[in-house]
């Protein structure tokens, strides 16, 4: 039997619904949720990334400002306006929307965003947040992974869990949360040998390498969770993930499609992560 799917744009509208009524009470409360997003350059992909944010902050009742700057600005101008947006009491969340022009270090830039606003949890402190268990920012896209995994019913703890893909965004930091949540957790890379040894063994795969078919069909436990992070086009141009979608749909017992699954999860996720920051800010006042 065809597995079933876990649909990204149906979780995130019922996880949206809630971030509205949140987004509400706080507004209520004189704290309505702001998000900085900052567009360096014309890249046609980012302008398409800022606008879907933009609209889904503005949908959930969110105070959102898009600043849209030259591919020429330097890095000095760019860290004087996030040091701004750091004591800017009416934003709580600051989001730079990455590639950024070669001439500006990405890293330095990141770690320009004071802790407390960085909902993109890109930042080392945010990693070492999420490393070491404490309540700080998970980055959006293996948080919003974690949140389709949970949402197929299955208990987590005591699953064998397969990440494929080691990056500082999505891998690493998936890992780490299937680990909180009691999974044993294999890594695995582009110098692994024999990827279907371990996949063929695990109850959850989370594929996030950025290339197309590298888990098929043949390569799947059957009955197990497929998460496909990767966006990638076939030969046709059309989108389609890191997984053989035709084959693994046959062997999974769930699986995210390519498109209408991490994706929509992803912005989703920056929106629970800006009202959160909202949120401790308002605590945190009241503690005064």
């Amino acid at each position: 039997m065809p597995a079933q799917l876990i649909n990204g744009n149906a979780l995130s509208q019922q996880l949206r619904a809630d971030c509205a009524q949140r987004a509400a009470a706080l507004t209520a409360q004189g704290m309505q949720p702001g998000l900085a997003v900052i567009l360096v350059g014309e890249d046609p992909a980012s302008q398409v990334y800022v606008r879907n944010k933009v609209k889904a902050c503005l949908d959930a009742g969110l105070h959102s400002v898009k600043e849209d700057y030259p591919a020429d600005m330097t890095e000095e101008a760019l860290l004087a306006r996030i040091a701004a947006l750091n004591e800017d009491p009416s934003i709580h969340g600051i989001l730079v929307q990455m590639p950024l022009p070669k001439h500006i270090n990405p890293s330095r830039i990141i770690e320009a965003i004071a802790t407390h606003k960085d909902v993109d949890g890109y930042s080392v402190l945010s990693a070492g947040e999420v490393m070491t268990g404490l309540p700080g920012f998970r980055p959006c896209t293996p948080y919003g992974c974690m949140k389709m995994i949970e949402s197929t019913g299955v208990d987590i703890r005591g699953k064998h869990a397969v990440v494929i893909g080691r990056s500082n965004t999505v891998g690493k930091p998936m890992a780490l949360m299937l680990l909180q949540a009691n999974a044993t957790v294999t890594i695995c890379h582009s110098a692994t040998p024999d990827l279907a040894l371990y996949t063929r063994q695990a109850d959850i795969v989370v594929a996030a390498v950025g290339r197309r078919n590298t888990l098929t069909g043949d390569m799947i436990k059957p009955g197990a969770i497929v998460v496909d992070v990767g966006i990638n086009r076939d030969e046709a141009g059309k989108l389609c993930g890191d997984v053989d979608f035709a084959s693994a749909v046959e062997v999974a017992g769930y699986i995210s499609p390519v498109p209408g699954g991490v994706g929509p999860m992803t912005i989703t996720m920056l929106l629970i992560n800006t009202i959160e920051a909202a949120e401790r800010r308002l605590a945190s006042q009241a503690a005064r």
